[in-house]
């Protein structure tokens, strides 16, 4: 069963994010800290025993994302979760750039988190749907064109079926949700993701999502 460090110095969170993780995935083992010190500490000492660290942003020791970075170069081999009431979508993506494998605001709802934890203990790299689509809505309405946005001709590398698992991703859907949606297994989604980021040339599903943001896909669908 998962062990994960819970390091925030808010006792009440703490406890409402205990009671998700025991209520989602029973005989779970967490450790918790209230600090970025401490938190050093007990990945250092037990590296190979936490399967993930979930991460306050504005706790003691932080200083903003630097204690994510500080915990990253310490203990890599541990996934790290920025969960936080910060909303804006800057530090969020830079979080995620930084080397988090998602981003949780306390603001969302007990169901969202835990569809969240399961999403990134499956492996996934979760971000929020809304921060989603308001970096979608930004780039279509600047029409940047700088080197996130993805070329024609890889788009046009992609299968139909990949195209449609590429839509629903950047809708902030899980493989769960796509599985569902298109009427396909969920390992067929997670075979479609892996070939997309390879086409693509990104190394996550975020940078994928990201460089879909001015995409229209029913332009491509049509072939």
């Amino acid at each position: 069963m998962y062990k994960i460090l819970i390091a925030d110095d808010h006792p009440l969170f703490r406890e409402a994010i205990n009671n998700v993780i025991q209520s989602s995935f029973p005989g779970c083992e967490t450790v918790e800290t209230q600090d970025l010190d401490s938190a050093l500490q007990l990945s250092q000492e037990a590296e190979d025993e936490f399967d993930l660290i979930l991460l306050d942003l504005n706790m003691p020791g932080m200083n903003g994302l630097n204690g994510l970075i500080t915990l990253r170069n310490e203990s890599p081999t541990i996934p790290v979760v920025i969960v936080s009431a910060e909303e804006d979508k800057q530090i969020v993506l830079q979080a995620i750039t930084y080397g988090a494998v998602g981003f949780i605001t306390k603001s969302s709802p007990r169901e969202q988190m835990a569809e969240a934890l399961e999403q990134i203990l499956a492996g996934n790299v979760y971000l929020p749907s809304d921060i989603i689509r308001s970096n979608q809505s930004e780039t279509r309405s600047h029409r940047r064109n700088d080197d996130k946005q993805i070329p024609p001709e890889l788009l046009s590398s992609l299968t139909r079926r990949q195209l449609l698992v590429l839509e629903r991703m950047s809708a902030g859907e899980s493989n769960k949700q796509i599985a569902y949606n298109l009427n396909i297994a969920e390992t067929t989604v997670k075979a479609h993701v892996s070939a997309i980021l390879r086409k693509l040339g990104v190394h996550n599903r975020i940078q994928a999502v990201l460089s879909a943001g001015n995409i229209d896909f029913s332009e491509y669908l049509k072939r």
